[in-house]
């Protein structure tokens, strides 16, 4: 305990004081933590394929492989169990923070890693398969739930955001080594992708990069922030919006009307309800439970001040309530959470 102590004078700090240190300051590593066994499985598997360079990793404010550097940064709160029920406490979800989500992201970030070392996004067939890497990364998207022409891997259809996010989600479930991806995409258009990579991954294994930068962009000594800072910035990320944006729907789903008196009202039913609709939903949708969160702290709010109560049955309601903060989320909050670094 005291060795903890002193190689992490922070660990036993309450929240509001650790909020206080700079991120920097926190003495982290990936060396000797669980992390360090997830970077060795995902080497391990390129590996197994005669795949060359092994990304290089390092720990940064999030997750993101840079344009021009075949390497993997790694979000800092997921070298500490400490640091990640902060992050839990404020965004209420740890991205990667098992080791089923960790080598989900660590192969999608590899095929970015792999796309850089190689120059593969330069080749036609690449671009006649994935589309060119020039075509503006959006800022938002709105997917197709239900096309068959993109593999799913992460959250959020991710593979529709751009080529190289299209790329990157193929290789990843190529690389899984128990995808059993013909099997799984055996009637989809996807599969065309899937063995193009699987043809080019045989091409290109065994040989040396052609790009070997091993840069590290916005390493952990650079972020100087403190982590009340960070979080503050992370959650506006996510945004505002007018505080009546849901009178409508709200007005739909609960009433004002006095004959209704006497019903629990809309803003306690949702209180209530708040951990199992944001669960549900963020399944559903593949948007964070912060980003969720948000939506229904808006419509309490919002129920609260047009004084609406029950007027359905409870079970009723409780579907409908779902639904809507569903809806809602969509609409406010598509949003890219892979960023290319120029």
């Amino acid at each position: 305990m005291a060795a903890r102590r002193a190689q992490y004078p922070w660990v036993d700090l309450p929240d509001r004081e650790l909020l206080q240190w700079r991120i920097c300051d926190l003495g982290l590593r990936i060396e000797a933590t669980w992390l360090q066994g997830c970077v060795e499985r995902l080497h391990a598997e390129l590996g197994d394929r005669g795949l060359r360079p092994r990304p290089h990793v390092w720990l940064s404010s999030e997750w993101f492989s840079p344009d021009g550097v075949p390497g993997i940064a790694i979000p800092f709160f997921l070298a500490h169990e400490r640091l990640m029920r902060l992050e839990r406490r404020k965004m209420l979800e740890v991205e990667g923070g098992t080791e089923r989500s960790c080598m989900k992201l660590l192969r999608h970030e590899a095929g970015h890693a792999l796309c850089t070392a190689h120059r593969l996004h330069y080749r036609r067939r690449w671009r006649a398969v994935f589309g060119p890497m020039s075509r503006p990364y959006p800022e938002s998207y709105v997917p197709r739930a239900r096309s068959r022409n993109f593999v799913l891997h992460l959250d959020w259809w991710y593979a529709q955001a751009h080529p190289a996010e299209d790329f990157a989600e193929t290789f990843a479930v190529w690389l899984a080594p128990s995808s059993r991806w013909r099997r799984r995409y055996r009637d989809w258009p996807a599969l065309r992708k899937l063995e193009y990579v699987d043809e080019l991954m045989d091409e290109i294994a065994g040989r040396p990069a052609k790009i070997r930068s091993r840069r590290q962009i916005e390493p952990l000594r650079t972020l100087r922030q403190t982590l009340a800072e960070y979080y503050d910035e992370k959650q506006d990320r996510y945004g505002t919006h007018p505080t009546d944006f849901y009178d409508e729907d709200l007005r739909k789903l609960f009433s004002d009307d006095p004959r209704h008196g006497r019903r629990p009202t809309a803003a306690a039913f949702l209180r209530a309800s708040r951990r199992r609709i944001r669960e549900v939903v963020a399944r559903w949708t593949g948007e964070s439970a912060y980003a969720v969160d948000l939506v229904l702290r808006s419509m309490i709010e919002r129920c609260r001040e047009l004084h609406l109560r029950l007027d359905r049955p409870t079970q009723q309601t409780h579907y409908e309530a779902t639904v809507l903060v569903a809806v809602q989320t969509t609409k406010l909050l598509h949003r890219v959470p892979h960023r290319i670094v120029l």
